[in-house]
């Protein structure tokens, strides 16, 4: 598979609503996933969306999510989301993104698989790199 770049829009509680409707607009296949499958069930997030995925039949993917904190505010709810399986490629990618930068997740193995890692660049841009793990 290719890298590929991704916009990751963020969300304060409603992004189960703006992704279906995405779905609407675009059509295509959409994936939702929640806090609550990735561990953290008895949490007020249990049933909000920690990762959701639209691809349209045209080639176009939307990335969103709810997030976790009180910081979500119009113009910072935007972040590049970098994905695939060349951990070459991606690594130097994010060497490169996160010199200088604000790491908010380091580059590592997380609880889906995959190697993930976050940061904010010197410029205020948010940049997520995800490495595909293995296929089992």
């Amino acid at each position: 598979m290719a890298s590929r770049l991704n916009p990751y829009i963020t969300f304060g509680g409603d992004a189960r609503q703006a992704m279906e409707f995405y779905k609407d607009v675009f059509g295509g296949t959409l994936v939702l996933n929640t806090y609550g499958e990735y561990g953290q069930q008895d949490t007020p997030m249990a049933d909000k969306v920690m990762h959701g995925m639209l691809e349209s039949p045209g080639g176009l993917t939307l990335m969103g999510a709810d997030t976790p904190t009180d910081d979500h505010r119009p113009g910072n709810n935007i972040a590049v989301s970098l994905s695939g399986d060349d951990d070459t490629e991606l690594r130097g990618y994010w060497e490169k993104l996160s010199e200088g930068a604000s790491v908010t997740v380091p580059l590592e193995k997380q609880m889906w698989g995959d190697v993930f890692g976050m940061c904010t660049d010197r410029f205020g841009i948010t940049w997520m790199v995800n490495i595909a793990g293995e296929a089992g």
